[in-house]
């Protein structure tokens, strides 16, 4: 007896080909009804046989679309219905926005391999996709995903178009991004005074690949934004780029043509392939080590032994690996320190003093992004994600019943936005540091799509503690504007508190250790904290211990001279005249002397070792110390190990004694390699120490310092079984996570 079912699915469900996907499967079963996409996910009527119904259901549930991430799902029996076939209907909005929104994918095999036959009609045209592949977020203006609420709507499909989104059996069967070169997305190439340069149709990337085999700089707007691209194994064009785009040591990441030739070049495991195949198609940083290839290495990666490679993850970089077929430099198109460009106009007003040419295109990118990057550590091969953003965001973390609607606007360095206005939370994707005003100004205009895609204002604002971060001025302004509480939270305590909530540890009955350690952060004393040690236990959260404080000396140019923090920590018998001129030395004496601010930093405890090392006195870039510690590191032995100090008799952590022991092996001429290893091997003895002190067995650990793959890797060897060690999974363990957490220890800490 047919009878009439109402199915209701939600996750990852729109823009992912779910609704052809449900008819074709609904036609094989041999059903009625209809599929539509709704404010909440996918909505399914089906009207036939009780067991075909339950079959059909079952199979797509257990097998949905490859892309598709089925978050909920429920088969609900309803009044009979008479339907007269099985249809896809155009999505009726009747509410507010309810559903997880849908990130970019990767170029799929089957695309690629049209782009590259020269009898497919989609031959060299480089905007293909299909259900499977393609931009999403990056071209979404509003919700449920259809064609009309993108940047592809200015685009009408042709004839031939048309007949592949109306046919069930077509790849491309309501595929919202579906265009060709007869209807589609047109691209040209200009010169740096902003001339066309005329190029045969369909023959444009093998002008740019010629350009760039000829030392040329490129700058190609790609589907996240525009990508600066010159030859990866010419030193001088190398040169020339880091100097026009202020960028004199920061590593470059290299797109390579192919996988086959990457695996030529480098030695790579199962899990950095699979990733650097994923549909998110990251850079992943890869050791050198005995790489075979002519890459300009000393450019590329100064004084580093790994280097961020990708692949072609766009039918535009597809084509022009195709006509290059060499490793070539893929960085974000921007002046160092500003946000990823993605309009003609930004482009041609900066890019132009960089690039010698400009391949453009006419598709408007709505949410500009950067590329992710993933690193996996040496010996464990744990993923850490150093920058979440295309593939990965906006894509939100579990479902959440609560009453207010929550913006948190995250940190000041590495920013990002997170919003809770229904039941789920999104995290937008990375912004960058809010020193420089053109992030400034994306991130406001982030804040303000968020509140527009989900027609939501937020009912309170939650802004981090430190008082002259532009996030947290921000934010209070916004709460004044929309009448709203806002709610600070203190830097650390956001970092712990994401990491309990990427691992859903609220209700966990065992107290938790946090281990909180990064560059900065306001503490609750008013002091910068960044070494600290935390104890969860029943939504309640203490501070138990920390890094002895140390001088915090000339504002903000102490993160950037690591030889400064060397000078906060060394005794007076220490001698660092190698790192100061003698009038130097007088003034930032003269300064110690004076100083009231003090700070707990590890991470600036990693630059006073770099500096004391010789490694590294002047930061060209954040973090550039602490990579090149790391960096120095090829080996160890756990069982060669000495630790350079133990916790304290009062469960702190004795910073200048460790400094000072190190300091001796120095001056005995050890090896820096095997004081690195030694130090980075002290830090994760404290873990523990601080762990027993406190009977907990349960660690999580967060902020910046927790990149640092060897030190991962030593912690989980030194773990064995006797403790349980959570680290960020699914966001970056740096202030990337500050946004997450502060919802987080909002929804789950009493004692605030």
């Amino acid at each position: 007896m047919s009878k009439s079912y109402k199915i209701i699915i939600t996750g990852q469900v729109q823009g992912v080909g779910f609704r052809p996907f449900v008819y074709v499967l609904a036609k094989q079963f041999g059903l009625k009804g209809s599929v539509s996409n709704n404010e909440s996910g996918v909505i399914i009527y089906v009207s036939g046989e009780g067991h075909n119904v339950k079959d059909f259901y079952n199979t797509l549930i257990e097998n949905p679309p490859k892309v598709s991430k089925i978050l909920t799902h429920a088969l609900v029996e309803i009044e009979a219905r008479v339907f007269t076939d099985f249809n896809i209907v155009p999505s009726q909005k009747s509410g507010k926005l309810n559903l997880q929104l849908t990130p970019d994918f990767a170029i799929c095999e089957d695309c690629q391999e049209e782009i590259l036959d020269p009898n497919n009609r989609r031959y060299h045209y480089p905007f293909t996709t299909c259900i499977n592949c393609g931009p999403r977020w990056a071209i979404t203006k509003a919700f449920p995903f259809e064609r009309a609420h993108t940047s592809m709507q200015h685009f009408e499909m042709c004839d031939a178009c048309y007949e592949e989104y109306t046919n069930p059996s077509n790849k491309r069967f309501h595929s919202q991004t579906n265009s060709c070169s007869t209807c589609g997305i047109q691209i040209h190439l200009n010169n740096s005074e902003g001339k066309t340069v005329p190029v045969e149709h369909g023959h444009e990337f093998k002008q740019v690949a010629k350009l760039i085999k000829e030392g040329h700089i490129i700058a190609i707007k790609n589907t996240g934004g525009y990508l600066l691209c010159c030859d990866a194994s010419n030193t001088e064009t190398i040169k020339r780029l880091r100097h026009k785009k202020n960028r004199p040591k920061k590593p470059l990441a290299v797109l390579y043509p192919s996988l086959q030739l990457l695996k030529q070049h480098f030695n790579i495991n199962s899990q950095q392939e699979e990733t650097l195949m994923s549909a998110e198609r990251p850079i992943v940083i890869l050791p050198v080590g005995k790489a075979t290839s002519n890459l300009a290495f000393e450019e590329l990666i100064p004084n580093l032994n790994q280097l961020g490679v990708m692949l072609p993850y766009s039918a535009i970089l597809k084509l022009l690996a195709e006509a290059l077929n060499i490793p070539i430099v893929a960085t974000s198109g921007n002046v160092h320190g500003s946000p990823i460009i993605s309009s003609l106009k930004d482009a041609n007003a900066e890019l132009i003093k960089i690039a010698d040419y400009i391949v453009h295109h006419n598709l408007d990118i709505v949410n500009p992004q950067d590329d992710s990057v993933v690193k996996f550590s040496p010996k464990f091969n744990h993923k850490v994600l150093f920058r979440r953003s295309r593939g990965y965001a906006p894509n939100s973390f579990g479902t959440y019943t609560v009453n207010e609607k929550i913006l948190a606007m995250g940190s000041h360095l590495k920013s990002t936005i997170a919003f809770m206005p229904n039941d789920f939370l999104y995290i937008s994707q990375y912004l960058g540091n809010l020193d420089t005003f053109e992030v400034y100004v994306r991130f406001v205009e982030t804040a303000s799509k968020f509140m527009a895609l989900f027609e939501q204002h937020p009912t309170v604002i939650l802004v981090d503690a430190h008082p002259a971060y532009q996030s947290t001025q921000y934010g209070q302004e916004l709460s004044k504007q929309l009448g709203i509480d806002h709610v600070s939270v203190q830097h650390h305590k956001a970092h712990f508190t994401a990491v309990l909530g990427e691992h859903d540890l609220f209700k966990n009955k065992a107290p938790i250790l946090g281990v909180v350690w990064d560059g900065t952060g306001f503490g609750d004393d008013s002091q910068i904290w960044g070494g600290e040690f935390f104890v969860y236990e029943q939504q309640t959260l203490e501070r138990v211990s920390h890094f002895e404080y140390f001088d915090w000396l000339a504002g903000d140019k102490m993160s950037k001279e690591p030889r400064l923090s060397l000078l906060a920590l060394a005794e007076e018998d220490m001698d660092v005249s190698q790192q100061f001129s003698k009038e130097e030395l007088k003034i930032y004496r003269t300064l110690k002397q004076n100083n009231t601010l003090k700070t707990s930093s590890v991470g600036r405890l990693f630059d006073a070792v770099a500096s004391l090392l010789n490694i590294c006195h002047i930061n060209t870039y954040e973090g550039e110390a602490a990579m090149l510690l790391e960096n120095r590191v090829a080996d160890y032995s756990l069982e060669h190990c000495t630790s350079y100090c133990d916790l304290s008799e009062d469960g702190t952590i004795p910073t200048k004694e460790l400094l000072k022991n190190l300091s001796l092996d120095v001056k005995k001429g050890l090896a820096k390699d095997d004081i690195i290893v030694n130090f980075i091997y002290t830090l994760a003895t404290l873990v523990f120490q601080v762990a027993d002190a406190h009977h907990i067995t349960h660690i999580a650990c967060s902020g910046g310092v927790f990149q640092n793959t060897m030190l991962i890797d030593l912690l989980k060897k030194m773990a064995s079984n006797k403790y349980n060690l959570f680290f960020n999974c699914n966001l970056s363990p740096n202030d990337e996570n500050i946004a997450f957490g502060q919802i987080m220890y909002y929804l789950n800490i009493k004692n605030q």
